[in-house]
């Protein structure tokens, strides 16, 4: 007789990783998962990215975080059921779950295709679902979602390094577009060579963009020239450099995420230039205003992206071969990555083999 898998004798069980405080520390959890509904999508969760945002909901380092959590917001895999009234997937199509899996529909962000900046947006996990359960990530086997917040991932995608396209990806391409520092040959600065600066990078480069990697670290030097393809770099440390730098730069992205000083960075910018800050450091940074107004300066911010661009963003790496650079791991492997993932010792990208790797 053939054995039934855990999914089959358990309909809406779903099996996962989950942090039970604020430890952080991840271990098996048997939790529930909804019904599929008449707008909804079930999928077989076969690669989840590891997102430094993880690390901090795990730890509540935020004073957000709902326990048992289960991350995961980087999240693809393939379709095994649709409800009644799905219009855009069937079973079999590779899919993708980003940060968010609700929001009004109603409101002016919502209406402008603007999702992830509705006040009832809807997180992926750790967060309250429209029927009031906990909503739970992709640290799992499976995954159910309406399908208005979900992806479809192209053919030509490889699922392992799509995957944090939904989250770093798009955090770093829709401020290159909304900020339009999209147009060739533009100069760009990307401050930080991690998850979020890597692929930035790349889609920069991929848009005509000439791109300068800014590090504090002098040995990143080669990774962002000869292989990701930068045009220039530059130390922050290196006063000289900074100097003579000063003023040659459209735009700043910059997606690091620890506190640190942002005025020389404005010094970076031309007449009118503009600051993106997609990191999330915990502490405020500190901001001079003179140099904003002296020249004419934007600091701004940018967090993730609506569904449509979503969509567009995956659409676009697809055309352009854009993928991140990952490094796969086993699920049992997980509290090793966090434990370096805080050391940054990870190029870039850590990726769960849920699909393979996942065990009852």
């Amino acid at each position: 007789m053939e054995e039934k898998s855990f999914e089959e004798e358990h309909p809406n069980k779903a099996f996962g990783w989950a942090a039970r405080d604020q430890s952080g520390v991840l271990s098996p959890f048997i939790f529930s998962r909804r019904s599929t509904g008449e707008k909804d999508v079930r999928f077989k969760v076969l690669f989840c990215g590891i997102c430094h945002s993880d690390l901090h909901m795990a730890k509540n380092e935020w004073g957000m975080s709902t326990y048992p959590l289960v991350p995961g917001h980087e999240i693809v895999g393939q379709v095994t059921e649709v409800g009644s009234k799905v219009e855009r997937f069937k079973v079999g199509d590779k899919v993708g779950v980003g940060c968010l899996v609700g929001s009004c529909h109603s409101c002016d962000s919502c209406s402008s295709n603007l999702e992830n900046y509705c006040p009832e947006m809807i997180l992926t996990y750790s967060a309250k679902y429209n029927d009031g359960t906990i909503t739970y990530g992709g640290y799992s086997d499976i995954m159910v979602a309406d399908e208005h917040f979900m992806v479809r991932i192209p053919e030509n995608l490889p699922l392992d390094a799509a995957a944090p396209l939904l989250c770093a990806g798009i955090t770093v391409y829709s401020p290159l577009r909304f900020f339009d520092l999209d147009k060739p040959g533009m100069h760009v600065g990307v401050v930080g060579l991690g998850g979020l600066g890597h692929v930035a990078v790349k889609f920069a480069k991929a848009m005509g963009v000439k791109v300068t990697v800014i590090s504090t670290s002098p040995s990143k030097k080669q990774e962002a020239l000869d292989h990701l393809g930068a045009d220039s770099f530059l130390v922050s440390r290196d006063q000289d450099g900074m100097q003579a730098a000063v003023g040659t730069m459209d735009g700043i992205i910059d997606t690091v995420s620890a506190t640190h000083p942002i005025s020389p960075l404005i010094g970076l910018l031309k007449t009118r230039g503009k600051l993106v800050l997609v990191g999330a450091p915990v502490k405020p940074l500190e901001l001079s205003v003179f140099p904003l107004i002296m020249g004419g300066k934007i600091v701004g911010g940018s967090g993730i992206g609506g569904m449509k661009e979503t969509q567009e963003m995956i659409d676009f790496a697809a055309r352009n071969n854009i993928t991140a650079d990952i490094e796969v791991i086993s699920m049992d492997s997980v509290n090793t990555a966090m434990e370096r993932l805080l050391k940054g010792d990870v190029r870039y990208r850590f990726v769960i083999d849920i699909g393979n790797t996942l065990k009852i």
